[in-house]
C-alpha cells in the first residue's frame, strides 16, 4: 500500500523508496513507491506530474491501495527524491478549491452539488435542487459575485477526519469528504469566472474557470 503523503502534507518534495520499476510496451515504466507526494488522477482532477530523481513522471494513477507513477525512463530500486511540478499542481488546487466554493454558493441558493470536474479548461460543477432548502434561480453573474466574495474573505483550508474519511473545508464553512489537493487559503484561487449555467430537468451544470 502506497502512503499518500499529499493527503496530510502540502510539501511538493519527499524522500521515498522505489519498491519496483516495471517496463511497459509503450516505452514507459510503471514505478511503485513506498510513499508519494504525487496526487493521482481521480476525484475530478488530473494527476500531478514531476520527477523521480531526474526522471520525468508523466502521469500518476491509483490502482486499489497502490499508486502507479508512469515515467519516461527506468529508475533504480531504493531511496529516491520525489518532486511534484509546482505550476500544474497549483492550478489543479485552485480549480478544485474553486469547485468547492461554487458548491458553497449553490447551497446558499438551495442547490446541492453532486459531482464536479476540475480539469483545466473543463471546470464544471453539477447539482440538483433541494426543495426543503428553498431553491432559487441560478444566474451566472450572481453566482460569480457570491463566489468571489467568499474568495475575498481568504478563509484558510481546514483538514479533518470523520469516520476515517478525509474532510476538506475552509474557515467555518462546512467540510466535505475529498481526497483532492487544495489551496492553503481561498485568496490563492484568484477569481472565479462563471462561463455558463445550464439547468435541465432539475439538474444544474455550472461551467467555470479560475483567473488571476
Amino acid at each position: 500500500m502506497t502512503d499518500r503523503l499529499y493527503l496530510t502534507q502540502p510539501a511538493l518534495e519527499a524522500d521515498t523508496e522505489v519498491l519496483r520499476c516495471t517496463p511497459l510496451e509503450d516505452g514507459q515504466y510503471a514505478v511503485h513507491l513506498a510513499a508519494t507526494p504525487f496526487h493521482p488522477q481521480g476525484g475530478g482532477q488530473p494527476s500531478d506530474v514531476g520527477w523521480l530523481g531526474e526522471v520525468e513522471v508523466t502521469k500518476v494513477v491509483s490502482e486499489g491501495d497502490e499508486i502507479i507513477h508512469y515515467t519516461s525512463a527506468a529508475v533504480a530500486a531504493g531511496p529516491i527524491r520525489a518532486r511534484v511540478d509546482a505550476q500544474p499542481r497549483q492550478l489543479h488546487a485552485r480549480l478544485h478549491s474553486g469547485g468547492h466554493v461554487i458548491g458553497y454558493v449553490m447551497a446558499q441558493l438551495g442547490w446541492r452539488a453532486t459531482k464536479a470536474h476540475h480539469w483545466p479548461g473543463e471546470g464544471r460543477v453539477v447539482g440538483v435542487g433541494a426543495p426543503d432548502a428553498g431553491v432559487q434561480e441560478l444566474e451566472a453573474a450572481d453566482i460569480e459575485r457570491r463566489c468571489n466574495a467568499l474568495i475575498a474573505d481568504d478563509l484558510a483550508c481546514a483538514l479533518s477526519s470523520e469516520g476515517g474519511r478525509r474532510q476538506v473545508g475552509f474557515g467555518a464553512l462546512p467540510a466535505y469528504p475529498c481526497g483532492g489537493t487544495h489551496v492553503a487559503s481561498l485568496g490563492e484561487i484568484g477569481r472565479i469566472a462563471i462561463q455558463s449555467v445550464r439547468v435541465k430537468k432539475g439538474e444544474a451544470s455550472i461551467r467555470y474557470d479560475v483567473v488571476i
